[in-house]
């Protein structure tokens, strides 16, 4: 089993980074009056503002504060300011040790998938795979998804979408699975890929998500993964939102999904609100889970706070 991060109780400070791209003061500003609003304090480092181009401040500043949240003893939480781009440009700056030392709860999604991965990845620990700073949290299903998953200790639980929205199912000759949740958004899955920072697909059940990316890209993007025996080495598949994925010659994304799920031949569950549309449920990266494509549902088999 992963190991779970001990969980948040109402007043504890968060860690706010920011390892991607940059945002403007005003919409920093909002986004933490926000999380005082769910009854959370944080703290934010020297180089939260910084804003150059594409990227929230120089490669060696976005790690800079990112090493500080990790041995800072107050904080109990990271979470991170939002996705974009350049998390990859940081991975070799930052000091992983630290987190071994000071282990946390630590929290983002789309661009943030390398480090939620590799943090289970080297320490066994769970990480999550949730709304950021500037994510919708008035969404009452993102939000009570990730303050359940980050404040309530629970051996088991099931993952479901809002009841008008319903989970679906692919299956195959095997129809449950277990295996850790790994994964999230599909092209930065990609583009670690044979290098130290690649997700660990073996035995274990892969989450994809994207967003704004045109069907034939992610066909591309999947049958890549299947080209480079990573998905016949999971367990099993979990599909969260495809959002924006168009084109103009109207191609149905699911459409593409399915005819790949048939190619793949694994159990899987998929139409699950978690990506970049809304609501956004928090998925524990690490956790031991089960899928059943025989009644759609997700299960997670162990505590992933304590």
């Amino acid at each position: 089993m992963a190991i779970a991060c001990k969980k948040l109780i109402f007043g504890d400070k968060i860690s706010i980074i920011s390892p991607s791209s940059p945002s403007s003061k005003e919409t920093i500003e909002n986004a933490l009056n926000s999380l005082k609003s769910l009854n959370f304090c944080y703290k934010t480092y020297n180089h939260l503002y910084d804003d150059t181009g594409y990227l929230a401040g120089l490669d060696i500043h976005r790690a800079e504060d990112f090493n500080n949240a990790l041995k800072d003893k107050e904080s109990k939480a990271i979470m991170c300011l939002r996705g974009g781009y350049g998390s990859l440009r940081i991975m070799d700056i930052i000091k992983w040790s630290l987190f071994k030392k000071n282990p946390k709860i630590f929290m983002g999604f789309s661009d943030i998938t390398p480090i939620l991965n590799y943090i289970f990845k080297k320490f066994n620990i769970i990480t999550f795979h949730s709304p950021m700073l500037t994510s919708d949290l008035t969404n009452e299903y993102s939000r009570d998804s990730l303050i359940n998953s980050i404040s309530i200790p629970r051996s088991n639980y099931f993952i479901k979408n809002p009841e008008n929205i319903p989970l679906k199912s692919f299956s195959s000759l095997k129809n449950i699975t277990v295996g850790n949740i790994v994964g999230g958004n599909l092209s930065l899955i990609c583009s670690t890929i044979s290098t130290k920072y690649e997700i660990p697909f073996k035995n274990n059940i892969l989450f994809l998500e994207e967003v704004n990316e045109s069907p034939y890209k992610v066909d591309r993007m999947l049958h890549h993964l299947y080209l480079t025996g990573k998905i016949q080495k999971c367990s099993g598949i979990i599909l969260g939102q495809f959002t924006e994925c168009k084109d103009d010659n109207n191609v149905n994304i699911e459409e593409v999904l399915l005819d790949k799920l048939r190619l793949f031949n694994k159990p899987c569950i998929y139409n699950l609100c978690a990506g970049h549309g809304s609501p956004r449920l928090t998925i524990p990266i690490g956790a031991r889970a089960r899928i059943n494509t025989n009644n759609s549902t997700i299960e997670i088999l162990q505590s992933i706070v304590v």
